[in-house]
């Protein structure tokens, strides 16, 4: 009996990357895949393309889109869809999954011909509250992990097929993606990845499901010489065509003629790997050790299911950087959906859609909360989507919420110009200061964390040199690279947030000496902060003026500590790149964002950007010592470890004196 091969690709680039790394992924992958599969009409797969990677290629690669069209009219390619910048699902509102899936919906009708009744989820991020959503948008079926259906205690021996789910009386089926032919294709060779199809057709397996990333093949470490130069692709799809126990199908078509195998409920999760992923790194230490004991022990396949670490949904909670982007993007969700319909532009909706790209919110083997310039894209829509309600619908000038829900409010001050969220949590530092007219926000940083794949740092060539080449390739999964030298030091966690406007207190005869200034509480006016000492107190108040925030410092009474020295974490685009300078007062140019920098008696200095479209100038009435040097993190990605600058720290030291004001400024000034 033949077994049915369910094969789909899934091509995504999130918004706002880089438009060399689309077209080496385009040349790599995605082109060069296209290309073989147009070879073998009946050789029928499916796939998923992300909206705004599509609208990409077609503009850039217009010729493989019309054989991608070709291909589809032929019928050899069923489109999925998904939501059109590709967030997770189950982390936006019911309304805008519905307008998300709906515009990729109608940009592939528009594009193919064809209307998707599958979806790819997201990260295969499964919560049971994304189903009346798809229904809604005439989807009928999802893939999934298998892993999903383990967790729900379902037999693996039976998942060779869809599955129905239920939500709120509303009827969804779900494929279970095998995650054995997700490690085996394209990483073992050609004809064992077959004989193992074969084997499965000959056990009487029904279908063998895979749907997987399409950047496996090339864009991965080593599998463009060997998907292409090597020819497995090639190998592979001859090898499938040419066996009599293996046929190909669309997941469609195979929908329509069988039955589903019965009712099932999932629980919130992910693939196995993002489970590990969203845990804190003491938490994701041991649970790697556990999962590796069990594996020694020979138990971890039948364990599997009931060791699942956490869910996606806990990088909010890991990181207050990505959820404190993911509750304004809620926030500004919620303004839009209260505008009248005559209001509501097609520009904002796509705003918002861009805002709510999943690559920026996350961090693992494969997310992007650690590039700087995908929390920009992200930033940068949302910025616009807000410059357009204020508008038609302003926000108040003055508000205090807590927006995050990490149990203390954030203070927003907000002019026509510029925002700026002051948290009310004994710092009293900026968490948020955005220019509506740039886009940017200043204050898009990253603190270095402590990750569970540092210590791989200390003990990486072992582990390289453990790794024996065999007849296949590694997986992303189990290299150890390095794209930077690091050291241990490098990783070292940040003790304190990376905000704007950290004070801290000490002896100007060393810097070593400074200590967090006693934490501030709330004064009698809404935009200021007290600190006080023996005998001493330190008001700090922030004010906005068209495009300028004012902080004044007040120093009073006796005592006062010999030094302040106030902390500037500036995100700007060009970061260490060349398009990134500071400028003194004189025009002269002492260095780029990713030099260090000392100056004495400073009075101003303006931090030039040609990638931000304008500059972001520091001025002091009173004299400074300033210090700027790059702030930098260690992540790991599929390539290897590396370092990433995320922003220009700026530290303004002076001696405060009872009864004389600093004025600090930040003045936003565009390009001409």
């Amino acid at each position: 009996m033949a077994i049915t091969l369910l094969f789909g690709v899934h091509a995504h680039q999130p918004v706002g990357n880089f438009p060399a790394v689309i077209d080496d992924a385009h040349i790599r992958s995605y082109g060069m895949f296209l290309r073989v599969m147009e070879r073998y009409p009946e050789f029928r797969f499916s796939v998923h393309f992300s909206g705004w990677l599509l609208d990409v290629l077609f503009e850039r690669f217009p010729d493989d889109m019309a054989r991608l069209t070709a291909m589809t009219r032929r019928g050899q390619v069923e489109w999925f869809g998904s939501g059109d910048c590709e967030p997770v699902l189950a982390a936006i509102p019911h309304r805008d999954r519905v307008t998300q899936i709906a515009t990729l919906s109608d940009k592939i009708e528009r594009r193919f011909g064809t209307r998707p009744a599958g979806v790819w989820l997201t990260e295969r991020v499964w919560e049971s509250s994304v189903v009346p959503a798809l229904v809604e948008t005439g989807i009928r079926y999802v893939a999934v992990d298998d892993y999903h259906f383990l967790c729900a205690g379902e037999d693996g021996a039976r998942l060779d097929s869809f599955y129905t789910t239920e939500e709120d009386g509303q009827c969804l089926d779900l494929f279970p993606i095998s995650e054995a032919a997700r490690y085996r294709l394209p990483f073992s060779p050609a004809a064992e990845a077959v004989a193992w199809l074969e084997n499965l057709a000959r056990q009487g397996n029904r279908a063998a499901i895979y749907f997987d990333d399409i950047e496996k093949f090339g864009i991965w470490p080593e599998t463009y010489e060997w998907v292409f130069e090597k020819g497995w692709l090639t190998q592979f799809v001859e090898g499938v065509l040419a066996s009599p126990l293996i046929g190909t199908d669309t997941f469609a078509a195979y929908h329509a003629r069988e039955k589903t195998r019965g009712i099932v409920y999932l629980p919130t999760t992910s693939y196995i790997e993002m489970n590990e992923w969203t845990l804190p790194a003491p938490r994701a230490a041991t649970y790697h050790a556990l999962i590796e004991t069990e594996k020694a022990a020979g138990r971890f396949e039948a364990h599997k299911p009931f060791l699942r670490g956490g869910i996606w949904r806990n990088f909010m909670s890991r990181y207050p950087e990505a959820n404190w982007m993911h509750k304004r993007m809620l926030d500004a969700s919620r303004r839009l959906a209260a505008l009248p319909p005559a209001l509501h532009g097609a520009a904002m909706q796509e705003h918002l859609h861009r805002a709510q790209a999943n690559d920026a919110y996350w961090h693992g083997l494969f997310g992007g909360l650690y590039l700087p310039h995908l929390r920009r894209a992200v930033w940068n829509n949302l910025l616009a989507l807000e410059a357009a309600l204020a508008a038609v619908a302003p926000a108040p000038t003055f508000e205090r919420a807590d927006l995050d829900h990490d149990g203390h409010s954030e203070i927003a001050l907000r002019n026509g110009e510029l925002q700026a969220f002051v948290r009310d949590d004994g710092d009293a530092a900026l968490v948020e200061f955005s220019s509506l007219t740039l886009t940017h926000n200043f204050g898009d940083t990253l603190r270095a964390y402590a990750e569970a794949y540092h210590a791989k740092i200390h003990h990486a060539p072992a582990e390289q040199a453990g790794h024996q080449a065999g007849a296949g390739i590694a997986s992303a999964h189990d290299r150890v690279a390095f794209l930077h030298p690091i050291l241990p030091e490098d990783a070292a966690p940040d003790l304190r947030p990376r905000g704007i406007f950290l004070e801290r207190t000490g002896d100007p005869g060393s810097s070593g000496t400074l200590q967090p200034l006693d934490s501030y509480h709330a004064g009698d006016r809404p935009s200021a902060w007290i600190a006080t000492g023996e005998g001493w107190r330190i008001e700090k108040t922030y004010r906005l003026e068209a495009d300028t925030l004012s902080v004044v410092f007040r120093a009073e009474g006796s005592g006062l500590p010999a030094l302040i020295e106030t902390e500037l974490n500036l995100a700007l685009p060009s970061c260490d790149g060349y398009g990134g300078r500071y400028v003194l007062a004189d025009g002269s140019i002492p260095g780029g964002f990713g030099d260090a920098l000392e100056l004495d008696g400073m009075h101003k200095i303006t931090l030039d950007d040609t990638e931000l479209r304008g500059a972001l100038q520091i001025e002091a009435r009173q004299p400074v010592h300033l210090a700027a040097r790059p702030h930098r993190t260690v992540s790991q990605s599929e390539a290897g470890f590396e370092k990433i600058m995320q922003a220009v720290c700026v530290a303004l030291a002076w001696s405060p004196a009872a009864g004389v004001d600093q004025h600090i400024t930040l003045r936003v000034v565009p390009a001409p």
